[in-house]
């Protein structure tokens, strides 16, 4: 692990005080150790041989030391106060006389730690972070299997989220915070997390603002405050930090190596930077830290929202299913422990930190969760909506998708093609309940702005990011940056916002009114949006660098039609589906006169087919590739064109388009026979003796859009690959220029909105950890697979056999004609009737193995689904650091018992 060589002299002095202070049990420290190059940067000979005459954790009043080293008061005393500002000392009070006494601390929690709070000289001497890295780690790497619930004064102790305990009867002060903070009432100081800080410098941020993370008290916080490492907090203070902390998903945790009358400090830790989470995380140990609690599921109240999964820092809650299999009710593995076992490398977990963020077991979970791309809680929000809990489920919904009324209306509901009811009866009507709850969100009165959670106890950050292009993507990645802290700039070059919800999706489907409401909840959330400025033309990336924005994510969408490459298409008449959707988007007294055709078989094609229709078209037929029952479009759509006299023919393509005088007047056929090649790929063929001709007057080509860059990467690192399209890492979205991120349809082509709405998240998390200084882009990164549960193995015993509703329609619009949307939503019996249908088919499963009993799962959970309970009261057993072995010696024998003997507990 150590990795700091040095080529001078050894110092024999730092040598002898890396050596007494080391917890590493047989080793002897060389120049070349941890011990050795942390402390030789910063610690004088002079320093080195005042600690020398101290003794580990053994409190020296001032008088003590002048005597050990024969030195003179003021001199000492100043030479003393050095030690303590470089981190290598700390001091306290705790004597009968109440005298100011030194103490040399042990690496970890101590110096290690001390040497790592200040920021500057963690900047000048980055080798401390790899020192205070290495450790945590190196003393504990033979010993964790063999420490006991509890701890045996190692380190720190998850202690509980005070909400969640606080009807538990059974426990004791030691299990809650209040009980500490009472007891060193008024003394509080918030000083930076020195791990945070280590990881930043180490390239392994998490992106939180490490101040103020870290809560000392009792003379600890005079000891911040007085050495410039924290400043004083009050009371209210610290309540607010832990409930930040907590809003965050933060584990607290207390010192643990002064028995359980005394601790120093309070710490709120991420688990994908925190030394102290690591200890029991990597060595696969979690009873080295654990609290006395046990998270546990009532199965009959989850609804597999995921949100306690996505908060568990030991990765011990999954996702799995309520349904029993056709063999019984699925049986779930435990995390293996060290108590019966040999435990060396081969049982550690280095890439704990990704490894802890998967989110279901193999055997699955519920199959509507797992295909929207977005992976909105769709069992949660039925079951919030069953309960008339309209707003809790807006706000559920907006977890995942800040535009639940605009998917509401043209979401091309995956969810509902897995949902498993579908396999009895019909799919339950899972986007008509989230369009009834997504109505709040038009109105300025009820609709839902979501609270600023911000990893930072110092307001929101201050970066500037600039968000380019305002479609789906973009807006999605502008409202989750915007509920991090940040107040993003998004430039769109159109009048409006909103990029082809606007200008490519008719109004019938979805109302402009209906976008412009949920893009207001962006602007009310601190989002600026600037339209009719094109990023390229207008401004540069380069000019916006220098006007200090610091990261651009680029949505620019596919906002060019693509031609057909047959002759005759540049004829006055012809019309891509793209630049048609946009100028009736823009006039929807837009006119179509005479014939249209409308070559191409997806929703694109269909929505050109129905507006031609409202457009005046006197009639208007779809020619397409593909067979009826592989057409694109989905059903629903088909029905619809066809009601409103959408003539469907199937299986031809372009081969020439007629023309006279210049205009259109007709499009040749030809038969297709095959679509693809024999290797799988899209190469339709044809029979070209068997051809059709079609008169007509309007010409609209559907099959495929372009990507329209213009000037915007001039001078630019981005690499465009496959129909150009942006090229960027598959997680992150990064491109080969650092600061440049994409997403939505200029990465992956054309899709639907709820996948640029996903990507859109994914792109504000990604700049969210680039804009912070140092930090990983993927480590602990939640990776959002989700397995669908086996829909062909299950057994249902009973459910509501009510049919699936359907909405109304306003019979006061002309549903073929007009351009209002005539659906209706449902009425809240309706809601009733549909929500009663779920099968709840997922569940979260809790690996009490695994579960360090932190609570923060409890405080996600909206569903009385999830709580703790006490279950190891010998967690809370807190011993001195110097009485370690008392407590490691009979563990250990008694492990050793097991292993030989495989004598288990009852």
């Amino acid at each position: 692990m150590a990795e700091n060589k040095t080529t001078q002299e050894p110092r024999a002095l730092i040598l002898q005080l890396g050596q007494m202070i080391t917890d590493r049990i047989g080793h002897k420290v060389t120049v070349d150790d941890p011990e050795y190059w942390g402390l030789s940067g910063i610690v004088t000979d002079e320093m080195a041989e005042v600690a020398l005459k101290m003794k580990v954790r053994r409190p020296m009043t001032l008088q003590q030391l002048v005597k050990a080293t024969g030195r003179d008061a003021v001199s000492l005393e100043k030479l003393l106060y050095e030690m303590s500002v470089i981190g290598l000392l700390e001091y306290n009070w705790e004597n009968p006389k109440h005298e100011k006494q030194y103490i040399l601390p042990m690496f970890v929690p101590g110096s290690a730690e001390f040497t790592n709070m200040n920021k500057q000289q963690l900047e000048e001497h980055p080798e401390l972070a790899r020192f205070f890295e290495n450790m945590s780690r190196l003393p504990l790497e033979k010993v964790t299997p063999m420490v006991p619930p509890g701890g045996a004064g190692i380190g720190m102790h998850v202690i509980p989220v005070e909400q969640a305990i606080e009807t538990e009867n059974q426990s004791v002060d030691v299990e809650h915070i209040s009980h500490w903070l009472k007891k060193y009432d008024g003394k509080y100081a918030a000083s930076p997390c020195s791990c945070r800080m280590s990881r930043e410098v180490l390239g392994e941020g998490c992106a939180d603002d490490p101040e103020d993370w870290c809560i000392g008290v009792g003379d600890m916080a005079d000891y911040l405050v007085e050495t410039h490492k924290g400043h004083y907090v009050t009371y209210d203070e610290v309540i607010e930090i832990l409930k930040r902390a907590e809003d965050n998903g933060f584990v607290h945790q207390i010192t643990n190596i002064d028995g359980e009358d005394k601790i120093f400090a309070i710490c709120n830790c991420n688990v994908n930077v925190c030394y102290a989470l690591r200890t029991s995380q990597l060595f696969n140990t979690p009873n080295m830290s654990r609290s006395a609690y046990v998270a546990k599921v009532k199965t009959e109240n989850c609804v597999a929202c995921g949100r306690c999964v996505e908060y568990c820092p030991a990765g011990a809650v999954k996702l799995g299913q309520k349904l029993c299999t056709k063999e019984g009710p699925v049986s779930y593995p435990k995390h293996e422990l060290p108590d019966a076992v040999k435990w060396g490398p081969e049982k550690w977990d280095e890439n704990y930190r990704d490894n802890n963020r998967i989110n279901c077991y193999d055997t699955g979970t519920a199959p509507c969760k797992t295909a929207c791309p977005a992976h909105i809680a769709v069992q949660g929000y039925l079951k919030m909506a069953a309960q008339g809990r309209y707003r809790d489920a807006l706000a559920l919904i907006k977890k995942e998708n800040p535009f639940p009324a605009v998917c509401g209306h043209v979401c091309n509901r995956r969810c509902e093609d897995a949902c498993t009811r579908g396999t009895i009866d019909q799919a339950v009507a899972i986007d008509e309940v989230k369009k009834f709850i997504a109505v709040q969100d038009l109105n300025a009165e009820t609709r839902y702005i979501p609270p600023v959670v911000t990893p930072s106890n110092r307001g929101g950050f201050s970066q500037k990011i600039a968000i380019i292009g305002g479609g789906p993507a973009g807006l999605s990645c502008a409202y989750y940056l915007a509920e991090k802290g940040y107040q993003p700039t998004v430039f769109e070059k159109n009048e409006q916002p909103g990029g082809m919800l606007v200008y490519g999706i008719p109004s019938y489907k979805l109302e402009k009114k209906v976008v412009a409401a949920e893009v207001d909840v962006l602007r009310e959330m601190g989002v600026t949006i600037h339209c009719g400025v094109e990023v390229g033309k207008d401004v540069t990336l380069e000019e916006l660098r220098r006007a200090g924005y610091q990261a651009f994510y680029i949505a620019i969408g596919c906002q060019g039609g693509r031609m057909a490459g047959v002759p005759g298409e540049d004829a006055e008449g012809v019309m891509t589906a793209v630049d048609f959707l946009r100028a009736v988007g823009g006039n929807e007294a837009y006119k179509v006169e005479g014939r249209a055709v409308v070559i191409g078989g997806g929703n694109v094609a269909i929505d050109v087919a129905r507006s031609s229709m409202r457009c005046g078209a006197k009639e208007v037929s779809m020619y397409c590739l593909e067979p009826r029952e592989k057409m694109p479009a989905s059903r629903e759509e088909i029905a619809e064109a066809e009601d409103e006299n959408v003539s469907i023919q199937c299986g031809w393509g372009p081969k020439e388009i007629l023309t006279e005088n210049g205009k259109v007047a007709g499009v040749v056929f030809k038969k297709c026979i095959s679509l693809f090649d024999e290797s799988g790929r899209f190469s339709p063929s044809y029979d070209e003796a068997v051809t059709v001709t079609v008169p007509c007057e309007q010409l609209f080509l559907s099959i495929g859009q372009t990507i329209q860059w213009g000037d915007l990467l001039a001078g630019s690192k981005v690499q465009l690959g496959r129909g150009n399209g942006a090229v960027a890492d598959n997680v992150t979205y990064q491109t080969a220029e650092p600061d440049v991120f994409v997403g939505g349809d200029v990465y992956t082509g054309p899709k639907f909105a709820i996948d640029a709405i996903a990507a859109g998240k994914e792109g504000a998390i990604s700049i969210h950890r680039h804009v912070q200084p140092n930090s990983s882009l993927v480590i602990g990164r939640n990776r959002r697979q989700f397995i669908e549960l086996d829909k062909e193995d299950i057994v249902l015993e009973a459910y509501d056999n009510s049919s699936r509703q359907v909405p109304g329609m306003d019979e006061s619009i002309d549903y073929k004609h007009s351009f209002r949307d005539a659906h209706q939503i449902f009425t809240e019996e309706q809601v009733k009737t549909e929500t009663a249908r779920c099968l709840g088919c997922g569940a979260s499963v809790v690996d009490e193995n695994k579960c360090i009993g932190c609570g923060v799962c409890t405080t996600k959970c909206e569903f009385d689904a999830i709580h703790l309970y006490r279950e190891h009261p010998e967690c809370s057993k807190m011993m001195k650091a110097e009485d370690k072995m008392k407590g490691i010696l009979p563990y250990m024998l008694k492990r050793e018992m097991k292993i030989r003997f495989g004598k288990k507990d009852k």
